[in-house]
């Protein structure tokens, strides 16, 4: 079985320990760490304290795949990457998640949303990761794709890469194959939660849903690429616990 990994998200506000204890009881080898300043994770944290969080979240046996930012890479607004990138090197994280966030709008391309996501790209640190998600405007895989190409030819060395919210590339029309063939080449992780197509995509507890699981898992055969559980129970309240929902996740895998 592909690793499994989990955001904080969906156990927002809640300690650190919890947080490990949940990890270790459900077998998960990664976390996403949602950056906010009601999370234990965040940009105001001390040396001292991030010191701390790394050495206790890399004895835990866990790995940080991404700090979870609600930075938008194509914003007209400047935007805190640069601090959230420190933050990641601090902990020892694959890199920081991002949001496309480009104007819903717009029918150019490229879009002067993407221009900026550019020259954002261009001044970070080429040591620093920047992980762009499908999500808002690029939520389909093949926009999002033709916006790394274009971050390919025009910004040498970059280190940006995809996480795949299969969800949303799902909920876009392209079935899990399709998506995976056009993000491959800049894959990190992959994103899954369950939600209701004919509820319009809605998140629904993992039994009642019909998002494709079969098909995800069979475009990622011979892959080694985590599954991160994005349970976004923040947002959507009605949703089962995750404590309740990480156990149905392996039921769902097999």
């Amino acid at each position: 079985m592909l690793p499994i990994a989990f955001s904080t998200l969906g156990c927002h506000g809640a300690p650190l320990e919890d947080v490990l204890k949940l990890a270790k009881g459900n077998d998960v080898s990664g976390l996403e760490l949602r950056a906010a300043p009601d999370e234990f994770t965040h940009t105001g944290l001390s040396a001292a304290e991030r010191r701390e969080l790394r050495s206790r979240i890399e004895d835990a046996g866990l790995e940080i795949l991404a700090v979870s930012s609600y930075v938008k890479l194509c914003a007209v607004e400047e935007q805190p990457l640069e601090a959230h990138l420190e933050l990641a090197a601090d902990l020892g994280a694959r890199g920081v998640r991002v949001f496309p966030g480009d104007d819903p709008g717009t029918t150019d391309a490229p879009t002067a949303g993407e221009f900026r996501a550019l020259d954002r790209i261009a001044t970070a640190p080429k040591e620093s990761r920047i992980l762009l998600e499908t999500h808002d405007s690029h939520s389909a895989g093949q926009k999002m794709a033709a916006l790394l190409t274009l971050i390919d030819s025009n910004v040498a060395g970059h280190n940006v890469q995809v996480i795949w919210d299969s969800a949303h590339t799902w909920s876009h029309g392209e079935t899990p194959a399709e998506a995976f063939a056009l993000l491959q080449p800049w894959l990190e992780f992959v994103q899954i939660k369950q939600s209701d197509s004919a509820q319009n995509y809605r998140p629904v507890a993992i039994e009642d849903g019909d998002f494709p699981i079969q098909d995800l898992l069979a475009a990622l055969a011979g892959t080694d690429y985590p599954l991160s559980l994005e349970w976004e129970t923040k947002w959507h309240p009605h949703l089962p616990s995750l404590a309740e929902t990480l156990p149905a996740v392996r039921a769902w895998l097999s």
